[in-house]
């Protein structure tokens, strides 16, 4: 899902990105070599210049017939992407430019479009609601030259805009392109490309046979009210010499947005868990060891036991919750995920996935996510070992299938809103079976000798032993119960993943490319660790008021969190989102990255329970 300690670590993060996989070769060029341009989905993107104020969450194929755009001679032909690439929506496919290097060609014709009046009112809607090309010269994204006011340096953002809405609203479609292309020339003679830029106009020809792009008095192409509109597409070619070497030519795309309100967060964070590390440490460690020496020497037949809180529930401390399983099964998909996201980030954060191959983090996300179902089902299968669980042989099936089994259920759910509306981004159902098949030929077998691993190792015997008649857990005030311990328990995890999370939502729904990696990677430490410190108080609040309950306890606590992540997705975000099929894919996946997150969260914190309950009465003398 993974991923400089301060500086030191700000400035790996600047050097990573001239790193790149193995077999992601350069391809080198001779002057007059022809230098292919793909083309991609039109995706969303936030509009700059647009006063109509919906979001649209899903892409549409380049060719889609409603669009009307010039097509290649020889027909178009898809190329080949990886499972990560699919599932996220690229198509690519061949286009009809034709770039010879350093041949620099200008007005170029490309073809004479027809689109029809029952067309260009989806043409328009689409410039005005911010859909935006997506082009790929040598695997480098067509970008615009941006600059960001905050910091005041230039950048590249990958796509452009389908065109331009005037001061009237209306939309007038880009016609004219001209590519500037930036090569380097290596000692050995090679040339490569290491930057793509575009500058879309639209351009109202008043002739389609002979268009001159340079000519002042054009107007922008306009749709027709009436009948249909012809549009002459044509584009121009400049090459452009560069210094930037290929190894580093993705820095101009890498953009860190708003690194100051990051760092504040991650030093604002940072400072409060070593603020709670600090009270923790004072609680658990003096406070606690007061009481346990005071406990031990003590005859446990004295009247003043009934003042000792959490040691007078050691003979249920261990008693086995209600419903073992599912909270097993929930335990070790939630130490899958958790894996997966360290693992993933870890990989991000050192350079090992490449932006140049394209959909390689979502496939590492998938691959890393089958691969640990070892260890999930390990987890799983300890735990309700430790809560002296019989039925095994359902503990190893339910594991690698209920939850990925419930994930699985919902993407296909959502991938029928994307049908419905005839978007690129529906996954096909050929990528379907194979990621059906994958599970079944790597996850299961994992995941099966992960419980067997688990039913050989010795079970984790409790620290007291469990009394036969239940004690009565005494009334628990307000402050104490469940649904306000978890909603106030979330706020300090939330807080430190807060920022990041908006990065990361504008770089899913809206095509921006996100290698913030290293704050994103502290980020996630920073939550676990604010999750696991917040838990362990809790717990001990609840244990010291005799309710030995800790088990569901401390991992709906910890989970609490995914309440405020999904509250920040759809109240506190700054998308406006109108269409149907746009909300349920927006609340049906902030839903499922919400719970994802709580289930990690409420692993972490059960999991640092259990080894904190099992330490505290280890120490204590009991009947």
């Amino acid at each position: 899902m993974i991923f400089r300690i301060l500086n030191a670590f700000l400035l790996l993060s600047i050097a990573v990105h001239a790193f790149y996989l193995p077999g992601v070769a350069p391809t080198s060029y001779q002057p007059g070599d022809a230098v292919e341009l793909f083309v991609n989905h039109i995706t969303p993107t936030v509009p700059y210049d647009s006063h109509d104020e919906k979001r649209y969450l899903y892409s549409y194929d380049y060719y889609n017939p409603k669009f009307h755009f010039c097509e290649p001679e020889g027909g178009r032909k898809r190329q080949s992407e990886s499972l990560g690439s699919v599932i996220f929506g690229d198509r690519i496919y061949n286009s009809p430019f034709h770039l010879e290097m350093l041949k620099n060609t200008t007005c170029n014709i490309l073809c004479t479009s027809k689109v029809p009046q029952k067309d260009t009112e989806f043409f328009s809607k689409a410039i005005r609601t911010g859909f935006q090309y997506n082009w790929l010269i040598d695997g480098l994204p067509v970008a615009r030259n941006m600059e960001d006011s905050k910091t005041e340096t230039t950048y590249y953002s990958s796509g452009f805009a389908l065109g331009l809405v005037d001061e009237d609203n209306v939309a007038h479609p880009y016609n004219n392109f001209n590519l500037f292309v930036e090569y380097h020339l290596r000692e050995d003679g090679n040339y490569r490309v290491v930057g793509v830029t575009v500058y879309p106009e639209s351009l109202g020809y008043k002739s389609e046979s002979e268009p001159k792009c340079d000519s002042p008095e054009l107007e922008p192409v306009t749709f027709n009210a009436e009948g249909e509109t012809k549009i002459t597409y044509t584009y121009s070619v400049y090459w452009i010499p560069s210094d930037t070497v290929w190894a580093t030519r993705w820095d101009k795309y890498l953009h860190v947005y708003d690194p100051k309100i990051q760092w504040f967060s991650l030093l604002n964070f940072g400072f409060i868990v070593i603020v709670l590390s600090t009270i923790l440490f004072n609680l658990l460690y003096h406070q606690l060891n007061k009481e346990i020496i005071k406990h031990n020497e003590i005859n446990l037949d004295d009247d003043g036991i009934d003042d000792l809180g959490w040691k007078m529930v050691s003979g249920d401390v261990f008693r086995s919750p209600s419903n073992p399983m599912l909270l097993s099964v929930l335990l070790g998909s939630g130490a899958q995920l958790v894996l997966m996201a360290v693992v993933t980030c870890g990989f991000a954060l050192l350079g090992l996935i490449s932006p140049s191959n394209r959909g390689s983090l979502s496939t590492m996300v998938f691959v890393l996510y089958a691969l640990f179902g070892f260890v999930g089902s390990f987890v799983s299968g300890t735990v309700y070992k430790f809560f002296d669980g019989q039925d095994w042989r359902v503990n190893m099936i339910l594991t690698p299938i209920l939850v990925p089994g419930l994930i699985f259920a919902a993407f296909i759910l959502l991938n029928f809103s994307l049908i419905f509306v005839k978007s690129s981004g529906a996954v096909p159902i050929g990528t379907m079976l194979t990621i059906v098949a994958i599970w079944f030929v790597v996850s299961l077998p994992l995941s099966c000798l992960g419980s067997i691993f688990a039913l050989r190792r010795k079970r984790i015997e409790p620290s007291c032993k469990v009394n036969q008649i239940a004690r009565q857990i005494p009334h628990q005030p307000w402050c104490l119960r469940l649904p306000f311990l978890s909603l106030a328990a979330g706020i300090f995890p939330f807080g430190s993943i807060a920022i990041e999370m908006y990065f990361v939502y504008k770089s899913l729904w809206f095509s921006r490319i996100y290698y913030m990696f290293g704050f994103l990677f502290f980020c996630f430490l920073l939550m676990l660790a604010t999750t696991l410190l917040v838990t362990l108080l809790v717990t001990y609040l609840i244990l010291s008021n005799e309710n030995y309950k800790w088990q569901w306890g401390s991992f709906i606590v910890g989970g609490g969190i995914s309440f405020y992540v999904f509250v920040h997705a759809i109240l506190l975000s700054k998308f406006q989102i109108r269409d149907l099929a746009s909300i349920i894919l927006y609340v049906g996946y902030s839903l499922l990255l919400s719970l994802g997150v709580g289930l990690m969260c409420g692993t972490v914190g059960f999991l640092g329970s259990m080894a904190f309950v099992l330490t505290i009465y280890k120490r204590i003398k009991t009947d």
